[in-house]
């Protein structure tokens, strides 16, 4: 008997693990946020500066990438190609942060969309961490979400959005009033 939880935690099951809590409390802080209408009207969040976005989007992608570097060193022994995987994603994350910015400040709703994968995402390290860790709950011990499962999850909240935007496209377009307000 295992009781209520046990495990063999090491270095890589606790850095997937605390990643996979760090994503989904973000995850859930922003929607919770998002949720609370009279914040939409009052935000009182002061916008950050760039560079401050920048060193927050440099320090995640080095935080998170040690679970890439971890599987890289598994999979590969020439480091020359690790390390500039490394750096390339680090540099388009950095090249890409304004366009997307950009592209949510335009497209509000794909924000809420972001938000459920990136909850989905916090899911996934939690249960690959577990794992990792050996961990049992109540006696039951915890297997990662495949990679099937987790695209068909995200193809769902995806599929949902897309038809989801087109029906309140046509109620807006006949005159129909949803009770939502549609912000741009």
């Amino acid at each position: 008997m295992y009781g209520i939880i046990s495990s063999s935690l090491n270095l890589h099951s606790i850095i997937v693990l605390i990643g996979g809590v760090v994503i989904l409390y973000t995850a859930t802080r922003e929607i919770l946020h998002m949720m609370n209408l009279d914040d939409l009207e009052h935000d009182s969040r002061e916008p950050q500066s760039l560079k401050i976005s920048i060193t927050w989007i440099v320090a995640m992608n080095l935080i998170f990438s040690f679970d890439s570097i971890l599987s890289a060193m598994a999979l590969s022994d020439v480091f020359w190609v690790m390390a500039l995987a490394i750096i390339i994603s680090g540099v388009l994350m950095i090249w890409l942060a304004d366009r997307v910015s950009i592209f949510l400040q335009k497209n509000r709703m794909y924000e809420v969309l972001g938000l459920f994968i990136l909850f989905v995402v916090g899911i996934m390290l939690l249960s690959e961490g577990g794992h990792l860790a050996h961990l049992h709950l109540f006696g039951h011990l915890i297997t990662p979400m495949s990679k099937a499962t987790f695209y068909f999850v995200i193809g769902i909240l995806v599929l949902t959005d897309i038809v989801k935007t087109r029906y309140q496209k046509k109620l807006l377009n006949l005159g129909i009033t949803t009770g939502f307000k549609i912000i741009n």
